[in-house]
This record gives structure tokens, C-alpha cells and sequence, in this order.
């Protein structure tokens, strides 16, 4: 068994958590999938590259109310393809490479399962190879979810993990799902010109949002889709291309194609965990302390399959807290997830941080709400937008945030102030009144929904 002095389980965020800091220790990197995890092949960028097309194509098809005469000649689905994916499977590619020419990095290519304590098994193309590690970090990922209906069904169907790579734009797509990565994957389709049914569990989608959010997001896109709220799948029938998907009302959907996003899982069960010592909770992610430490000695665990938000914004910042333990253990750091913010990159995006008004209710807060729309400032006029707004909430004694969201164009930047707000310990007040606004930046929108709660501050017209 070769033995080595750190062993990274994972080339996503695992492959960016080994630097030249590490260079005089023996590493190894065992990955599965491409390099880059689920981020840079199948999530964030992929999806997001999609969602600004569609968005593109989507400002064409709406022209007309800037008084702009064009008309859309469609998406050319393969250029768009060879576009995103073109470039990113390069950068895959190439991450590999620079890590297999590394004079301190061994890559073992395969599926890694624990043997015993800091000691895995990794069948690769060649065989299996035994090796352990002196200390060991867990950054094996997640997949999606696929319910037993649909996977019982002998039926193919589409996931996160694939769909973005389909060869042509199917023509009648169901999602089974209401979360954000349906709502952004029916985004991008819906652009490129499919037919799209969402059926969703909740009687609104985006349901863990924010209920003023949840509530605007699902009435703006019943224009975009067919939505089948409140209801579930029950029966998955037919033949490829052409399925027949029964719902618990007894109405029939058909569809070419079939996309299940409907969650995610963490890639635990693979692991054999148990044979290493690493305790899980009930939903299958490893339990980690605040130094992201596993009930194993000598191993940490983030990302995906680790008890944090699954986040890859947060999952950086766990890779540094990591990083610096194993090499300062005499000084460790601790991971905060006090303020987690996280965007929706649909139409209308969205963006939160903090407390939605329901979680603010049944913890008994006693706080504020205040708002502001878009067409409310003078940048929402120029966008022509009647749909997008900003909601913030304040304890009411002291003024301090306690959340924030936004839904509209942009959502994703205009929620940063409010993150440094909340992470800082601003009042309200204080974020309004103390710093220049720039007029008439869009922007404003955050500042007059911070003055709204703030009633002794007076909100500035657009016009002004």
C-alpha cells in the first residue's frame, strides 16, 4: 500500500484546496469525475453560460418595449454548445494535466472506497490500488436525486448532470421540480424554444425563498410555463421519446424528454465511511465540527457532502479554512455560516441572504420589513421593469439586518451591500444614510427598501 502524507478525496473544490503551500508534503488527489467537480462540468458556470443566453435571447423576443424593432431567429443550440462546453472541457483538460506534471502530487484516477482508518481502496481502469495518508480531506461531491418512480421506470430521463449536453433542444420538456435548479434549466430551455411543464410537490415554486419572492416568481412565470403545482408524479410509462408521466390527479403529461431536478444527494453512500470511522446525519451528510474536523482523527470533510450549505461560494471558503488547519494546526480557523448569501440565476433572477419573513415568524423576531420596486427608482425605468423589487428585514430595537432579497435583473450584485451589511453588523440607517448612492444606478432600489425601514430617513424619488 503506498502511504502519503495528505490525501484529497475529490478534484473539485479539492483540487483548488492544494496550492504550493503544500509542496513539501507527498499529496495525492483521487478523482472520479473531470476536474473541476460539479461546478465547472455540470453546475455553476455550465448553467449559468445557458442562463445568460436565454437571457440574451429573451431580451430580443422583448425589444419592442424599448422601442427596438428586432425579431429572434432562434438559438443555434450547437454553437452554444461548442461555445460553453468547448471551452470548459479544455479547462477540465487542462487542470488534470497541470496536477499529473506536479513533483508533488500522485493522481489516482478512479472510484475511492474506505478500507479502514485514513486507508481507501480506488478501483481505477488498471485494477485497484491500495493507499492511506497520514491526514485525509473529503471532498467527494453530491448528484442529483432521482426518485423511484422515475428510476424504476426503465425510462430515460435527463438530470442536472446531463441535460445542459443534450445533442438538440427537445421539443415538449416536464421538469419534475420546483427549486432553483429547475427554475434555471426551464429558464434556458424555454428560451431555446421548448415546451415546458413543471410539476412541483409546493403549491409555489421556489418554495424556500422568501414567501413574497416565492409568490412573485411563481405568478411571472406562468406566462413562460405550464405548472402543475401541488402535485406528483406517480407513473413514468411509454418509450424513449415519447413518455407518458401520470400525476397524482390523474392528468397525463406527454413529453419527449423528462428532467428530473427534484434535489440532490451527497455521494456518501459510496464511501464506506462507516469503515473509517466518519459518522453522517440522517440526510447522509458527514457531521464536521467548526474546524470542518470529521468524528475520524486526521480527517476533514466540505462541500457538498459535508453538513454545510451546499453552496460552491461556501464550499471555497471551507477549502481555506481546510487548507490553513493542515498547515497551522497549532492555530486553527473556524467556518461561519452566519451570512450565506446565494442567487437564482432565472427570470426574474433572485438573490437572499439572511432570514426569509416566515423563518422570521416562527423564531418570534420581533422586527421590520421594508421594500422598494424597481419601476420605483429611476434605472427601473429605463428597464421598463413592473416586476422586480427589493425586501429587506430589520430587527426593530437596534435596526440591524437580519435578511434581504431581491428579485429582478441583477439581483445577484444588488445583494452584496446588503451581505457586507448583515456581515458587519450594520443598522439599516446606517447603510442608507452614511454612504453616496450612486443616482441613478439601480442600486437604489436597496437603498430606498433600507430607508423604509429606517422611517425617520426620507426615500428619495426617482426623479431626484
Amino acid at each position: 500500500m503506498r502511504h502519503h502524507d495528505l490525501l484529497v478525496l475529490g478534484a473539485g473544490t479539492g483540487n483548488a484546496l492544494i496550492d504550493d503551500r503544500f509542496s513539501h508534503l507527498d499529496v495525492a488527489l483521487v478523482a472520479e469525475g473531470p476536474f473541476g467537480g460539479t461546478c465547472l462540468n455540470v453546475g455553476c458556470i455550465p448553467s449559468k453560460m445557458l442562463a445568460v443566453t436565454a437571457e440574451v435571447a429573451d431580451t430580443v423576443r422583448e425589444a419592442e418595449r424599448h422601442n427596438v424593432r428586432a425579431k429572434p431567429d432562434g438559438v443555434s443550440w450547437a454553437g452554444v454548445q461548442e461555445r460553453v462546453f468547448g471551452r470548459l472541457d479544455a479547462v477540465a483538460r487542462e487542470g488534470e494535466e497541470g496536477r499529473r506534471a506536479s513533483d508533488f502530487v500522485t493522481v489516482y484516477r478512479g472510484r475511492a472506497r474506505f478500507t479502514g482508518e485514513r486507508e481507501l481502496l480506488v478501483e481505477t481502469a488498471d485494477g485497484t490500488e491500495q493507499v492511506g495518508a497520514d491526514r485525509i480531506v473529503v471532498v467527494a461531491g453530491g448528484r442529483p436525486a432521482v426518485p423511484p418512480v422515475v428510476a424504476e421506470s426503465g425510462l430515460p430521463y435527463e438530470t442536472s448532470d446531463t441535460v445542459m449536453r443534450l445533442d438538440e433542444v427537445p421539443e415538449r420538456m416536464v421538469v419534475l421540480g420546483g427549486g432553483y435548479i429547475a427554475a434555471e434549466l426551464a429558464h434556458v430551455f424555454h428560451a431555446a424554444g421548448t415546451a415546458v411543464t413543471v410539476v412541483e410537490q409546493q403549491d409555489r415554486l421556489l418554495s424556500e425563498q422568501d414567501e413574497s419572492i416565492a409568490a412573485a416568481f411563481t405568478d411571472i412565470v406562468r406566462d413562460s410555463f405550464d405548472l402543475r403545482l401541488g402535485r406528483e408524479l406517480t407513473r413514468v410509462e411509454g418509450s424513449p421519446g415519447q413518455l407518458r408521466l401520470t400525476l397524482d390527479d390523474g392528468s397525463v403529461l406527454e413529453a419527449d424528454t423528462l428532467l428530473v431536478a427534484a434535489g440532490r444527494k451527497p455521494n456518501s453512500d459510496r464511501l464506506d465511511l462507516d469503515r473509517a470511522g466518519i459518522t453522517c446525519d440522517d440526510k447522509g451528510l458527514i457531521e464536521v465540527d467548526a474546524q470542518l474536523r470529521t468524528s475520524a482523527a486526521g480527517v476533514w470533510a466540505l462541500g457538498d457532502i459535508a453538513a454545510g450549505p451546499p453552496l460552491k461560494h461556501v464550499a471555497n471558503r471551507e477549502g481555506e479554512v481546510v487548507a490553513h488547519n493542515l498547515l497551522h494546526p497549532d492555530e486553527p480557523r473556524t467556518m461561519s455560516y452566519d451570512v450565506v448569501p446565494a442567487a437564482v440565476f432565472a427570470r426574474p433572477e433572485i438573490a437572499q441572504v439572511g432570514l426569509t419573513e416566515q423563518e422570521a415568524r416562527e423564531q418570534g423576531r420581533d422586527y421590520v420589513v421594508g421594500s422598494c420596486r424597481y419601476e420605483d427608482v429611476a434605472y427601473g425605468w429605463a428597464l421598463e421593469d413592473g416586476q422586480g423589487f427589493c425586501k429587506v428585514l430589520a430587527d426593530r430595537g437596534s435596526g440591524r439586518l437580519l435578511g434581504a432579497h431581491v428579485l429582478g435583473p441583477q439581483a445577484a450584485t444588488l445583494i452584496q451591500p446588503l451581505v457586507l451589511a448583515m456581515t458587519f453588523g450594520l443598522s439599516a440607517r446606517d447603510v442608507a444614510a452614511r454612504p453616496l448612492w450612486i443616482h441613478p444606478a439601480l442600486a437604489e432600489v436597496v437603498e430606498n427598501a433600507l430607508l423604509d425601514v429606517a422611517p425617520d430617513n426620507r426615500r428619495r424619488p426617482p426623479s431626484m
